[in-house]
């Protein structure tokens, strides 16, 4: 059950964007208009895989991971969506529903739009359309990068990619380290990687050994950065 306050929206905190920065006031100004926020508890679903995409979002504060059940019923985390991020766009995918859920990992504020008005939205901010559709060639670019890393990379090189591009993405410098700024377990990590949770909590618990990173109850910071690099790309 998708569970969720609504908030007011102050157009400043998204007039800045990067989505946004280049619309003109008047423009977006009608673009708000038509969208309503709210705020999301964490460990709630603003959607859930397979229900009928009645409108797509972009996220203002927090963070969500984005997952799929898979047809033998397994589950996978298919990405991270980070503040200023749009998502359930699955009209531009030409789907009626939504292919995965998207759960707060934090609590978060989202701001919706109906699914139908997409259309209108893209053919009247050409600038938003060009932004969406960089962000569609960004998400295939990383769904081929981790299908490319586990057809052909050993799960320690997995697991440290993906390690990296958290702390890239969502790191915090903090105490001589990096610390990924929300909840992050070692099954949140098995399933981002296509291996076990057993593997997951070898190869940290053998990393924290060396000093390359520290952990705790759903938390991790990347302590050695370059450390991790030699072990994702050797060769590099």
């Amino acid at each position: 059950m998708v569970k969720a306050e609504s908030v007011a929206i102050d157009i400043s905190l998204v007039r800045n964007l990067p989505l946004f920065r280049q619309m003109e006031p008047p423009a977006l100004a009608r673009l708000m208009a038509r969208a309503t926020s709210r705020r999301v508890g964490q460990g709630d679903a603003v959607f859930e895989q397979g229900a009928t995409a009645v409108a797509f979002y972009l996220l203002l504060h927090g963070r969500l991971k984005v997952t799929q059940v898979t047809s033998d019923g397994q589950q996978v985390i298919v990405r991270v969506v980070h503040p200023g991020d749009l998502f359930g766009f699955a009209r531009a995918l030409a789907r009626p529903d939504y292919p995965g859920t998207a759960r707060a990992a934090v609590e978060s504020i989202v701001i919706g739009w109906p699914m139908g008005d997409w259309d209108a939205v893209v053919e009247n901010n050409p600038r938003l359309a060009i932004n969406a559709m960089q962000t569609i060639g960004q998400r295939l670019d990383e769904a081929h990068t981790r299908l490319r890393e586990m057809s052909t990379q050993e799960v320690e090189r997995r697991v440290a990619h993906a390690v990296l591009r958290l702390a890239e993405k969502a790191g915090r410098i903090e105490g001589g380290g990096t610390r990924i700024d929300f909840p992050i377990t070692r099954q949140d990590i098995a399933e981002m990687t296509g291996t076990t949770l057993h593997t997951v909590s070898r190869l940290l618990s053998a990393w924290e050994t060396r000093g390359l990173v520290t952990g705790g109850r759903q938390k991790l910071t990347v302590i050695d950065a370059d450390g991790l690099s030699r072990i994702a790309d050797p060769d590099v």
